[in-house]
């Protein structure tokens, strides 16, 4: 298992008559498999939200997507269920997946009661997935419906700052209309991981398939890019480095060495993640220049193999005593992708703070932005949310939940009812 690592610049040519240039730097970030039928042994752990206002449609639905899950598992792969909902109980302890039937049956033993408090179902989740994580992909499905009126958003993020740390991942996955997004997309940013919006049960088996297809392309585990400058070259602090694929994620470069690490976690093969960092680059003499170098850091858990290194890949520019633009349009498409998700957190800003018609704008321009993307989906969302807002109507839970949705990936058409 080998890594992928590429490395571009929003116009690699500079003009060597300017006493600084500013250039964007896009990084991807994948694995590459030796062999066609790859795929490492899982260690999966549900962590399933139980309470009063599961009952019914919701958690039945929620039952048969873990059912499917469990049917999907290789003997080799390793399962835990934890249920919670003011207070957390192992369902199942982590364990061979080949015991598919016993596990099955009794994920439908499920009944829902009480309160939420969801950090102490993912604290649970998080110790029966330590258990198994020895050179295998280990995430955490972190599924609710509710606010966490019984438990503590700080220990949550704190928490996920721990499964990072651990090297298990954590997906959030919001259920209905009445969960609070920002705590669930804290935990999945901070754990490495995704959300999800759950926005009717028959959804539910949907949305865990595409998250289980995912977790099955992981390739490398726990990885870090590493990124070197050159003297007179650095990041710019005021326009934070962000993922922009799959998911939009803030990132926050962390010094080590000479230069900078940001952890990423995973790898897929499939799928490349995406970095976009600001540069200033000092002025530079005419001709091909090294202005850094770019590294990942890894777990290969095929190899059993811990902390390994891809090769140094050079960051090129070349400094031009007469300046001809050669901008990058995959890098443009990396720009375009987290200008939707800055414009439409200041459109969620601009609501909360009660301009509506500041926010209705905002959100037409990201509309505008997402049509450049070719993200049809997200364009309609955004335009409808600005229409409703210009026409003095409301957002509901769902609009503003499908907001953010579209803020940091490209939504996907509705499934078929």
């Amino acid at each position: 298992m080998k890594v992928n690592l590429q490395v571009d610049l929003s116009d690699a040519h500079l003009d060597a008559t300017q006493a600084s240039s500013q250039r964007q730097l896009c990084l991807s970030l994948s694995a590459i498999a030796g062999s066609l039928d790859f795929s490492l042994p899982l260690n999966l752990c549900l962590v399933l939200d139980q309470s009063g206002s599961m009952n019914g449609r919701p958690l039945s639905t929620v039952k048969e997507a873990a059912v499917a899950l469990v049917e999907s598992l290789k003997p080799t792969d390793l399962i835990s269920v934890v249920a919670f909902n003011h207070k957390a109980q192992t369902l199942i302890s982590n364990q061979s997946a080949s015991h598919a039937k016993q596990i099955i049956s009794t994920i439908q033993t499920l009944e829902a009661s009480g309160g939420t408090a969801i950090d102490e179902g993912l604290k649970l989740g998080i110790k029966e997935s330590a258990l198994g994580k020895e050179d295998r992909v280990s995430q955490i499905f972190l599924l609710t419906d509710g606010e966490n009126e019984h438990g503590d958003n700080e220990r949550c993020l704190k928490l996920a700052q721990v499964a990072s740390e651990y090297n298990i991942t954590v997906n959030s996955l919001g259920f209905g209309s009445h969960w609070n997004q920002d705590v669930l997309e804290a935990i999945a940013d901070s754990a490495n991981g995704s959300l999800s919006y759950i926005e009717n049960p028959d959804q539910a088996l949907n949305i865990f398939s595409q998250l289980f297809s995912r977790m099955q392309t992981v390739g490398l585990t726990n990885a870090s890019l590493l990124l070197e400058f050159s003297p007179g070259v650095r990041l710019a602090e005021l326009k934070p480095t962000a993922q922009v694929e799959p998911e939009a994620i803030e990132l926050t470069p962390q010094p080590e060495g000479k230069g900078y690490a940001l952890r990423l976690g995973d790898l897929m093969t499939e799928q490349a993640r995406v970095i976009l960092a600001n540069l200033y680059i000092n002025q530079l003499p005419p001709g091909e220049q090294t202005i850094g170098f770019a590294q990942v850091r890894y777990d290969d858990p095929s190899q059993s193999g811990i902390g390994l290194l891809s090769e140094k890949i050079p960051i090129t520019a070349i400094a031009q005593a007469s300046y001809q633009p050669q901008p990058n349009d995959q890098v443009q498409k990396a720009i375009l992708t987290l200008a939707k998700y800055r414009q439409t957190q200041i459109a969620e800003t601009k609501l909360k703070q009660g301009d509506r018609a500041g926010a209705a704008t905002m959100l037409q321009t990201a509309a505008k932005t997402a049509l450049q993307l070719g993200d049809q989906n997200g364009a309609t969302v955004l335009q409808t949310n600005a229409t409703r807002l210009q026409s003095g109507e409301e957002l509901t839970e769902a609009d503003r939940k499908k907001t953010r949705m579209v803020s940091k990936t490209t939504l996907q058409p509705p499934t078929p009812q």
